[in-house]
């Protein structure tokens, strides 16, 4: 099985480009799936569907054209499937402290329930071999990146506090029962994360197996967009995903008058300059501003068209993290990997959180994680295509190596 997830900054464009995606996609023959991980779906309106027909399959994939189908996740559907005793417990919880009922049950939806939601799917259909290419079209990078660290939040929570909790609790529900109203969760509660959890086993290397997930960031050419996806890249490294490529969207076309946005167009190059240099060398995609909405197969097709000729999208483009960050002998390090570099003089300095490297006439920025911002680089030395720069202290200065 492939998995693809687009995801960038809100209005970027992920829904039609993984839409656009998946039309290539079944046209090559892979079995494919569309899934909407965003609670404010829009893959109906991308492939002009009547929304009455999602509406109606309640979170269930369904068949848009032969070999493929789309699935927007509808997490109140999942409550009573999956989440049945957890959502009861936090519902008559609210409902205590209180909120209206309906109110209790509506807002008793956890931030991450939406989210381990769509892993019990990709799971499943993964252990079923139900599809060949997974494409998900992720909400905006926050919850992106919430979705990923999922699985490592809830094994360390079933590691570390669950058997404590679920013991304690089972000591205290007698007692507590003729002392206060506030409801205790039952332990049918506690057998159903530990269910949710079972279910989860083995997402977690379905994400990071570069064989099998890649990550591909797609961003405007405009400054607040960039710097958010410079973020986005850090943080999808961190979490040991592959980011295979970058896809530049709405750009203004080259060769044509744009009158009033001419100086638009210029602005949009000298920001592409930049990403370059930033993502370097993971792949850039380009895709021109479209002349009218993209809405429907026709069009769908005719991005998938300019974005992949006639490359197939389910290649892997990348299968290695371009950068690394660790913590060795008591000292953080930064792994970037810059092939082809010959040694020379390294110049590191900072700006903000942005480490950049200068290696001859080769410049790279990386957007450092909070606990090496902080800090100054002390050294660096190439090992191999591999430069790894050390940081120390707040107080400590920066070195050539």
């Amino acid at each position: 099985m492939r998995m693809i997830m687009y995801t960038g900054k809100g209005g970027v464009g992920k829904t039609s480009i993984a839409s656009a995606t998946g039309v290539r996609c079944a046209e090559l023959g892979y079995r494919t799936l569309v899934m909407s991980l965003d609670p404010a779906h829009s893959l109906a309106d991308s492939f002009d569907l009547d929304r009455r027909l999602l509406d109606n399959a309640k979170g269930k994939p369904v068949q848009v054209t032969e070999n493929l189908n789309i699935q927007e996740v509808d997490v109140q559907e999942e409550m009573e499937e999956n989440w049945g005793e957890v959502h009861a417990y936090i519902s008559a919880l609210l409902n205590v402290s209180g909120l209206e009922e309906v109110l209790a049950e509506e807002v008793a939806i956890l931030p991450g329930m939406e989210e381990v939601t769509c892993l019990l799917h990709i799971n499943r259909y993964a252990k079923a071999d139900a599809f060949d290419v997974i494409l998900l079209d992720c909400a905006p990078t926050g919850e992106s990146l919430r979705f990923i660290s999922m699985p490592t939040a809830l094994e360390w929570y079933m590691k570390k506090l669950f058997k404590i909790e679920r013991t304690m609790f089972k000591v205290m529900r007698p007692v507590m029962k003729n002392i206060t109203s506030i409801p205790l969760p039952n332990d049918d509660y506690f057998e159903a994360i530990a269910s949710l959890y079972e279910r989860l086993a083995g997402v977690d290397d379905l994400l990071t197996d570069p064989k099998v997930t890649s990550v591909r960031l797609v961003t405007n050419p405009e400054k607040m967009v960039i710097k958010e996806t410079q973020r986005a890249f850090m943080y999808f490294c961190l979490y040991g995903l592959c980011i295979d490529a970058v896809i530049v969207n709405r750009l203004f076309p080259e060769g044509e008058s744009l009158g009033y946005f001419a100086k638009w167009r210029e602005t949009q190059q000298r920001y592409l300059t930049e990403i370059k240099e930033f993502f370097s060398p993971v792949r850039i995609w380009q895709l021109r501003m479209s002349s009218d909405e993209i809405v429907g197969i026709d069009d769908l097709r005719s991005l998938a068209d300019e974005l992949y000729g006639d490359e197939d999208p389910t290649k892997c483009f990348r299968t290695e993290s371009p950068h690394k960050f660790s913590k060795k002998d008591g000292k953080y390090q930064v792994r970037v990997k810059l092939p082809f570099l010959s040694k020379e003089d390294v110049d590191l300095s900072k700006s903000g959180d942005e480490l950049i490297i200068r290696i001859g006439g080769f410049k790279k920025h990386v957007v450092l994680p909070r606990s090496m911002a902080a800090r100054d680089p002390t050294g660096a030395k190439l090992e191999g295509d591999t430069l790894v720069i050390t940081f120390g202290g707040e107080k400590d200065g920066k070195e050539k190596g």
